[in-house]
């Protein structure tokens, strides 16, 4: 059996909830089918105060063997490095210093969601907390525990970003660890799985064929695509989210939501609002991943002069006005 311990410090609890709903196997399942212990989780476990302070003190004096460790939150450094902004209750200790001792007993060390990867949500703003990622600071390599940390096997922290996590690739993750196929190659240069960060949001999207034309939507419940108006980072954002929705249905674009990259580090400070696409003299910044300017500009240009009108009238309509035409096959 693997033994996982699940800790939460500075984020929302999204990722826990998000976890929750795994399907084909449930989490519970999961843990059984795939021999993994769960040592301990705050919302999810039984013991509390005393009991589990025990517990933590165990795997540090080495009683107890740590093979994953599973962090939520970012991690908040302040003031001044001493981490003091949040204590684990009960300890008198920081939680950064309790993560550096845990870290240092695991086998395998994976932060969960953004906040715990990059800084996320709660590094945003002024970051009064001094908020940072396990292994990454932002887009800089560093963070709690710095660039040249490794577990006792070896690896790097595994980040599986996102705000929050979609379930499949926290278990396809554990998974992949119990079965004693984990490398650094199934990481991509930010530290995340490539089983999902390989893919785009874009790749699925229901709204691609409005996306080929450049159909684009105009205002909020618009049926076109959301990349020239709206925000939407889709084309850029490294994620399977269209591939495998969230309860085999949701996904951002298909709600009528712009992507907002939430897998990357520094999304939460676009430096504008989520729902506009900055442009200069008309053309998006943001441009689809490894498209060159002067080809999106061509290739935009003669897309828009081929639209169907069916797509110019539906791009900007909450409902579907025009359905294709049915083409009759001629003898």
């Amino acid at each position: 059996m693997l033994n996982l311990l699940w800790l939460q410090s500075g984020g929302c609890g999204g990722c826990s909830m998000s976890l929750l709903n795994a399907e084909s196997p449930d989490l519970l399942t999961l843990f059984e089918t795939a021999g993994i212990n769960l040592l301990w989780h705050p919302s999810l476990s039984e013991e509390s105060g005393e009991e589990v302070i025990a517990m933590l003190e165990s795997i540090i004096n080495g009683e107890t063997q740590l093979d994953i460790l599973c962090l939520e939150g970012s991690m908040m450094m302040g003031p001044m490095g001493t981490g003091r902004f949040h204590m684990m209750g009960g300890t008198g200790k920081p939680m950064i210093d309790w993560v550096r001792e845990l870290s240092a007993r695991s086998r395998f060390t994976l932060a969960v969601g953004s906040c715990a990867a990059y800084g996320g949500i709660t590094a945003a703003g002024d970051n009064f907390t001094d908020a940072t990622g396990m292994q990454f600071d932002g887009e800089l390599p560093g963070g709690l525990l710095g660039e040249e940390y490794r577990s006792t096997e070896g690896f790097k922290v595994v980040n599986i970003s996102g705000c929050p996590t979609h379930p499949d690739w926290i278990t396809e993750t554990l998974v992949s660890i119990a079965l004693d196929e984990h490398q650094e190659d199934n990481l991509d240069q930010l530290g995340r799985p490539r089983m999902y960060a390989d893919q785009l949001v874009h790749h699925g999207c229901s709204r691609n064929e409005y996306y080929e034309y450049k159909a684009s939507a105009v205002d909020p419940g618009d049926r076109g695509c959301m990349m020239e108006n709206m925000g939407c980072l889709g084309t850029q954002a490294h994620a399977d989210c269209n591939i495998r929705p969230w309860n085999a249905f949701g996904s951002c674009t298909s709600g009528g939501y712009a992507c907002i990259n939430c897998t990357a580090p520094e999304f939460e400070e676009p430096g504008h609002s989520f729902c506009k696409t900055p442009k200069v003299a008309g053309i998006p910044v943001g441009l689809p991943t490894d498209m060159p300017k002067a080809w999106f500009v061509a290739l935009a240009s003669l897309s828009k002069a081929a639209t169907p009108e069916r797509l110019k009238k539906n791009a900007v309509s909450e409902q579907l006005i025009y359905p294709p035409t049915i083409h009759k096959r001629k003898d």
